[in-house]
């Protein structure tokens, strides 16, 4: 777990390839929000009871706990059940396996890797205005 500090909302980014991890916050704090870097579902989960950040981005496929399992056990909290998620994953993720994650109540929107700084921005502030 690694928190930077920044003023504004916080982002949960929950991924488990680093070169992405750094990525992502670097456009995020560029973007004038807290950054909070999990790598993986397990972790994510922990840091959300914990911090309730205002918008988790996850990625589908990780080790221990995966995003899905990790979505669902948000959904089963109380406290974090309306924290928006934000899924990226890559694009061989078949129509049937993305339309199912949208139909989550907490899952806001899906980004397809490699994701664009530009959209990525974008898709944040829409989500924290």
């Amino acid at each position: 777990m690694e928190m930077n500090a920044g003023g504004g909302k916080l982002v949960l980014v929950v991924d488990d390839d680093e070169p992405i991890q750094e990525f992502m916050k670097i456009v995020i704090e560029r973007e004038g929000f807290q950054t909070m870097i999990a790598s993986n579902g397990a972790v994510g989960l922990e840091i959300a009871k914990a911090y309730k950040p205002d918008l988790i981005i996850a990625d589908i496929m990780m080790p221990q706990m995966d995003g899905y399992q990790m979505i669902r056990k948000l959904q089963e909290d109380g406290e974090t059940r309306t924290i928006p998620v934000m899924i990226i994953s890559s694009k061989q993720m078949d129509q049937s396996t993305k339309d199912m994650l949208k139909m989550e109540p907490n899952v806001k929107d899906f980004v397809e890797k490699p994701v664009k700084p530009s959209a990525l921005s974008a898709q944040i502030h829409a989500h924290l205005g």
